[in-house]
């Protein structure tokens, strides 16, 4: 049965993701919830149990498992996992639907054994969530291929944001403040100001570095890896390979190996604090490898850890743009054509949109570059650019022109 007060009266409901879910309820999938620390997922479930508890369910039908919480301290591996919950459903047995949520779950030992089980025999409707990418790989295809569905939770969007500020007065200021502070929830319950806010954000890192990379990994050189981080953070929308931040260290007197550095970021990766994106060549149509770029799951952190510059806007709104076009829905690649970058190209079911981001568009030669670079795609997909020009023209031969607010304002519409 459920442990905490599931009255979700208090928490705003995040409608993307809980229709997501909702359309999955009840059917003979796992449901698993993916996203970084602090991200929001165990918000969801709250409110997914709240739900199910007005419709009618018993809280005895529902049990709850959050391994971060001390309560279920216990629960260390799958054998554990199984008894608890079966014992909890044996103990309030009855015909009707039961359900199964497990917040965090990659803090169980081979957790996946008792999922499958519980599962296979129909023991209830089972969500989970977890803040490693791993659970998306190796766990998950192993026992339960082919029985569960992924729903990814990232930060909040700038239209979440403004939901969580409830009252504001200037639309322009308050996305000032998101550049600033990023979408991570959990910041829209403190005063907004750089020392708390940065505190707050530099706690988070602290956890995900030490917890999900240090302590999973069993790393002993900490002091590289965090050389590897800030390289990472500084370097977002860059192209970034393990040779070149290996070169970088060796030109500082620091010994990193390419090995070292490879490792390194795939377990950064894996934590879920960046994202690498593949470079993809439009008229070759096929991968170019080894020269991804990197993003951030959450520009806030960045603030926190290496402090904020104006002068990184461009990257800021790179970076901002690439996880709203992720939050909705698509698969985001970098393109390449005859030798010119485009900064996305956003794809999902037979929808694809090209897309250049710049600060402003405050000359000729930047104009040329960014509408001048979509030009040379030759389908008749939709082309985008968007900057922080507000009253700039709406279309210029054939390609859109969005001021950054009015396109993040647009939801999944856009």
């Amino acid at each position: 049965m459920v442990q905490f007060d599931a009255n979700s009266a208090n928490l705003i409901n995040r409608a993307i993701y809980i229709k997501k879910i909702k359309n999955f309820i009840n059917k003979p999938v796992i449901k698993v919830l993916v996203g970084m620390r602090r991200v929001g997922k165990s918000s969801l479930i709250k409110l997914l149990i709240g739900d199910l508890i007005k419709s009618g369910v018993p809280e005895h039908n529902i049990v709850y498992i959050n391994k971060e919480s001390l309560l279920f301290d216990d629960i260390k591996n799958y054998k554990d996992l199984f008894l608890y919950v079966t014992s909890i459903l044996k103990e309030y047995g009855n015909n009707s639907q039961k359900y199964i949520f497990i917040d965090e779950i990659q803090e169980i030992h081979q957790w996946e054994k008792a999922v499958a089980s519980l599962h296979t025999d129909n023991a209830g409707d089972i969500i989970i969530t977890g803040s490693n990418a791993n659970i998306l790989s190796l766990e998950l295809s192993t026992l339960i291929s082919g029985r569960y569905i992924t729903i990814p939770i990232y930060p909040l969007t700038f239209n979440e944001y403004l939901t969580f500020r409830k009252n504001y007065d200037d639309t322009e200021k308050e996305f000032q403040l998101y550049i600033r502070y990023g979408g991570l929830p959990a910041i829209h319950y403190l005063d907004f100001n750089d020392d708390i806010v940065f505190t707050f954000l530099n706690s988070i890192l602290d956890t995900v570095i030490y917890k999900d990379i240090i302590g999973r990994y069993k790393i002993r050189d900490a002091g590289n890896l965090d050389k590897i981080i800030r390289y990472l953070f500084d370097n977002i929308g860059n192209i970034t390979t393990a040779k070149k931040i290996s070169d970088y260290f060796k030109a500082k007197k620091v010994k990193v190996s390419v090995d070292t550095v490879l490792n390194y970021m795939s377990y950064i990766e894996t934590s879920l604090l960046i994202d690498k994106v593949q470079r993809y060549d439009v008229r070759g149509k096929k991968i170019l490898e080894y020269f991804d770029k990197i993003y951030l799951n959450d520009i806030g952190l960045r603030h926190g850890l290496i402090g904020y510059r104006e002068q990184d806007i461009g990257a800021l709104l790179e970076n901002i743009v690439y996880h709203e076009l992720k939050a909705r829905g698509y698969a985001v690649k970098v393109g390449v054509c005859d030798n010119y970058e485009i900064d996305f190209i956003a794809e999902k079911q037979n929808d694809k949109k090209y897309y250049q981001v710049c600060y402003l568009l405050q000359n000729e030669k930047l104009v040329e570059r960014e509408f001048g670079n979509l030009k040379k795609i030759k389908d008749n997909y939709e082309k985008i650019v968007v900057s922080m020009d507000r009253f700039y023209p709406d279309e210029m031969d054939g390609i859109q022109h969005k001021y950054v607010i009015d396109f993040l304002m647009e939801g999944e519409k856009g």
